[in-house]
This record gives structure tokens, sequence and C-alpha cells, in this order.
């Protein structure tokens, strides 16, 4: 009788344990930090952040980091490419990559130029950005 209590009171716990760890999972991937023209702001995959009244920006994943480790002496500095999903307040949803040793670097994102500042090393690296205007014709 003991043990099956005590059975039961460990699934009760593993459950409201696992209710708990989706929940803040949930919390975390909607919420969105508006960024401003000419700021820097730095990203972990599936955070987002709006841009003014323009849209949403998405940091969806790393796709590839070929860059020469920390004190190793390489020939080419290597390049890593990240994932980016646009969701403008008006029209289709965009996606793009963005690198750090190769173009593109930057993208126009409505009447902003979205551009990678800086990427972390690691499986999941924090992208750093910057917002400023477009350049006009």
């Amino acid at each position: 009788m003991l043990r099956s209590a005590t059975k039961t009171l460990l699934a009760c716990c593993a459950s409201m344990a696992l209710v708990a760890c989706t929940m803040v999972s949930a919390g975390t991937a909607s919420q969105s930090t508006t960024v401003n023209e000419g700021a820097e702001y730095t990203l972990r995959p599936g955070e987002q952040a709006a841009l003014s009244d323009l849209g949403t920006l998405r940091y969806q994943r790393l796709v590839n980091d070929s860059r020469c480790a920390p004190d190793v002496q390489c020939i080419w500095a290597g390049d890593a490419e990240v994932a980016f999903e646009w969701l403008p307040e008006h029209g289709a949803k965009q996606s793009f990559s963005l690198h750090t040793g190769v173009e593109p670097r930057s993208q126009i994102l409505g009447t902003r130029r979205l551009t990678l500042v800086s990427l972390t090393r690691g499986a999941a690296p924090a992208a750093t950005v910057r917002v400023d205007p477009a350049a006009t014709p």
C-alpha cells in the first residue's frame, strides 16, 4: 500500500514538473522585445523581436559554422550562417540567412536594414543584430 502511494505521488510530481517546463518553454517562445532604429539587440535561437511598427524578426537557428576556432591559426577566418524569419505587419512571411564572413551580412526589412553584428560560438549561438534605416535610392 505504501509503495503504491509513493509511486502515485512520484508520478504526480513528474507530471506537474513536465507541465511547468512546458509552460515556461511556451512563455519564452512567445515573448517579443521591441528593437529601435540604430540599436543593437542580441537574440538566441527561437527568440523574436518586434521592429517598431514594421513586423517581427525571429532568429530560427544556426545553419552552418565553419569559423576558425579560437586560439587556432587559420588561413581563412571562416563563415557562420544563421537563419531568420521576417513576419511583416503587412505581407508574406520571408525566410533569409545572414553570414559572418561572406555576403549577405544584412537584409532589407521594409524601410530598415538588419545587419548581423556578431555571433557567439556554440551549438546555439547568440546573434547580435543592428537595425538601421535602409538607404534611399
